[in-house]
């Protein structure tokens, strides 16, 4: 076989080889400019792919703390509306032991019932409380307008049970402010699990001092009524109006039966009934109106007084309870904030620990760049020399 060396293919080949030790050098002089390791993705596609991934990964950590800053604002915002509204229960409170003084005026009841009105009106607007973008702390996800609102003397609440869960880290979710229909609306009523009341027409001057649930084995979570056959002796009937015990009265003592048990004072008449059941549900709205609506009756008679004792011993039980409730609604908004934190502590590790793995991939080695650009300089000036030199060869003086 015969091999044809040529001029030109020696001098194609010196300049291929310039070329391609120009264009190492180059790539050099790019990484020592940028400081990155990796100028484009061919450099090391496993890596480059790899670095893609952890830049989406470090992207969507900013992206769970920006989630996490607005989340904080709104639970912030309602822990400062609790907070007034907590503050606004403890004065209804104070309000109604005062309003309870049997050597209260009229005129003293009606000052405190004023100043009810006012503290009615700056609950509704606590409950309809904003986090400064436009959107209502206490709708649920419906939250785009105000959720409670007045109607027929009532006050209604439009906007939905749901509670949004908002991600603040991979895999980690707080919830949003609470929907205003658990922190405002369904309180319990009495103690929070079993509840009393006199009868509206009673005409005695029987006062309901206490109940509660003695045996809860024994309590079936019925409704019970105890009437007055006499001033001195009752019968208790059961929800399907059955006779199931009869009892003499006396005042002070505690009338126990089916579990539970109840507690009067005073003298009540023939036909008088006081009832005891499961706690029920009613907006704290409704307790201030009913407890105004008490204080503006101007009892007369010993009954009349005496049914505004027990409208006003059956609210300060509701605003007891709604305060428990109130309580429990700032320790959940707590424990959220204390999630966010704790997801914050989560994001900043994850993220140090991506920027360590995205450094280890694309920041540049200066040393070992450093040697080689002087190394593949060298080669390039020593490539540039030999080519030269070859400029000035020709085969036929080696063959001459």
């Amino acid at each position: 076989m015969n091999y044809r060396i040529s001029t030109g293919m020696m001098y194609q080949q010196s300049i291929n080889t310039m070329l391609a030790k120009q264009a190492k050098l180059a790539h050099t002089q790019q990484q020592l400019s940028s400081g990155q390791k990796l100028v484009t993705a061919k450099d090391d596609p496993v890596a480059a792919g790899t670095a893609v991934g952890l830049d989406r990964a470090l992207a969507e950590l900013e992206r769970f703390g920006m989630n996490a800053n607005a989340v904080q604002n709104r639970l912030g915002l309602q822990e400062s509306a609790l907070t007034s509204v907590g503050d606004a229960m403890a004065r209804i409170n104070e309000l109604t032991v005062q309003a309870n003084n049997s050597a209260l005026g009229d005129d003293s009841r009606l000052a405190i019932s004023t100043e009810l009105k006012a503290i009615y009106a700056g609950l509704l607007d606590l409950a309809n409380s904003t986090d400064g973008a436009g959107r209502y702390l206490f709708g649920g996800t419906d939250d785009g307008s105000a959720p409670l609102a007045i109607s027929g003397g009532n006050v209604i609440y439009s906007g939905n049970q749901s509670q949004r869960q908002v991600e603040v880290a991979p895999d980690m979710f707080v919830s949003d402010t609470l929907p205003g229909s658990e922190v405002f609306m369904r309180l319990r009523t009495g103690d929070g699990r079993v509840d009393a009341r006199a009868a509206a027409g009673n005409t005695g001057t029987g006062l309901l001092m206490d109940f509660s649930v003695t045996n809860a084995s024994a309590w079936n979570g019925g409704s019970y009524r105890i009437e007055f056959t006499a001033a001195d002796s009752y019968q208790i009937y059961d929800s399907n109006n059955a006779v199931i015990a009869t009892g003499a009265y006396e005042k002070g003592a505690s009338i126990a039966f089916a579990g539970v048990q109840m507690k009067l004072d005073g003298q009540p008449a023939a036909g008088d009934s006081f009832e005891i059941g499961p706690s029920g549900t009613r907006d704290i709205f409704a307790t201030v109106q009913n407890l105004i609506a008490a204080l503006e009756s101007n009892p007369t008679t010993d009954a009349e007084k005496t049914a505004m004792q027990n409208a006003l011993q059956t609210s300060l039980r509701d605003v007891a309870t709604a305060q428990g409730r109130m309580i429990d609604a700032r320790a959940s908004g707590g424990a959220q904030l204390a999630a966010i934190d704790t997801a914050a502590n989560l994001r900043e590790a994850n993220a140090i620990t991506y920027q360590d793995t995205l450094s280890t991939l694309r920041d540049l080695d200066w040393a070992e760049a450093i040697g080689r650009y002087n190394l593949e300089n060298t080669a390039l000036q020593a490539a540039q020399t030999v080519f030269m030199q070859m400029q000035s060869l020709s085969l036929f003086k080696l063959m001459g």
